[in-house]
């Protein structure tokens, strides 16, 4: 059984998919990059700010699944330059101070509408 999870908190996608997909206690959030859900534009400013509002989109489509940071077990992060991978890094650890979950993290050529850095999460219901 799988629900479509859905919230006006964070941007519309881009593309023919869904925010996220719940799947029994396993959530799993479609990548989200720095676009403001208020004004629909990606933010042009650096990786800091960017990252910055790719968690921030996270937390709410976490929320809208009645989840929370503490529940992701598993971040795939892609990064447009590694040479941003430091500061990077500097602001996921704010919002991963403790459970920190696993992690992939890889440079890839383009982003979608030329963002810096783009974040999924798989997070699961705790007991």
């Amino acid at each position: 059984m799988k629900q479509i999870i859905y919230t006006n908190e964070a941007p519309e996608p881009v593309g023919p998919y869904s925010q996220a997909i719940l799947a029994g206690d396993t959530l799993y959030c479609s990548g989200q990059i720095a676009i403001d859900p208020k004004t629909g534009l990606l933010a042009q400013e650096n990786i800091t700010v960017q990252t910055n509002l790719c968690m921030e989109n996270v937390k709410s489509v976490l929320k809208a699944a009645n989840m929370n940071l503490e529940n992701v077990v598993k971040t795939s992060c892609f990064l447009k330059n590694m040479e941003d991978f430091s500061e990077f890094n500097k602001v996921y650890s704010q919002y991963f101070q403790t459970n920190k979950p696993a992690r992939s993290c890889v440079a890839v050529k383009e982003l979608p509408k030329g963002a810096l850095v783009e974040i999924e999460v798989v997070a699961v219901n705790k007991p």
